[in-house]
């Protein structure tokens, strides 16, 4: 074997492969992901998800360790779940945030009459308090991609970003 790499399964937590589909369960939920790439094996028994391949090319053996990291944060998801704070700066214009479903409207951003809106995913819990925004959830994907699509939807175009520097910032991870 070129690359094996093994990850421990925890007490109270369940992980299970079907077809290609692995499966962790644990307090928090349920999280599921396909797994299949071509020339990597993956097998999962009652204590141990072990991730292996023949090929000796940087490609392949780099998706080993790939897929390592991903079933770990899986299984982090569903103990502990993911949190990300974000802050909101602003110096010319209060923005105002309102959670509308599974959008954020962002509004009186730079003094702008027409709102933006960003897209909180499916499975992410987001609140609005003072000038922060939580996300919450159990898959890291998701709460990754909400946060970035807050970050992106007050991205300042045709002006100066060193005197504008107003938005909606990462400010804490974890």
């Amino acid at each position: 074997m070129s690359a094996v790499r093994k990850v421990t399964i925890p007490k109270g937590i369940t992980a299970q492969l079907d077809g290609m589909q692995l499966r962790v369960k644990g307090p928090k939920g349920q999280l599921s992901r396909n797994v299949h790439f071509p020339q990597v094996a993956v097998t999962c028994d009652e204590n141990e998800v072990t991730i292996a391949t023949e090929s000796k090319r940087k490609e392949i053996v780099a998706m080993v360790g790939t897929l390592e990291a991903h079933t770990k944060n899986m299984i982090r998801g569903v103990t502990d779940g993911f949190e990300y704070r974000m802050k909101v700066v602003y110096s010319h214009f209060p923005i105002q945030l309102k959670l509308q479903g599974n959008k954020l409207e962002i509004a009186n951003f730079l003094g702008e009459k027409k709102a933006r809106f960003a897209r909180i995913e499916t499975g992410v819990t987001a609140k609005v308090a003072n000038d922060e925004v939580v996300l919450t959830g159990i898959d890291r994907e998701l709460v990754g991609t909400s946060a970035a699509n807050i970050e992106h939807a007050t991205h300042i175009r045709d002006r100066d970003p060193r005197v504008f520097q107003d938005g909606i910032y990462m400010i804490q991870r974890g």
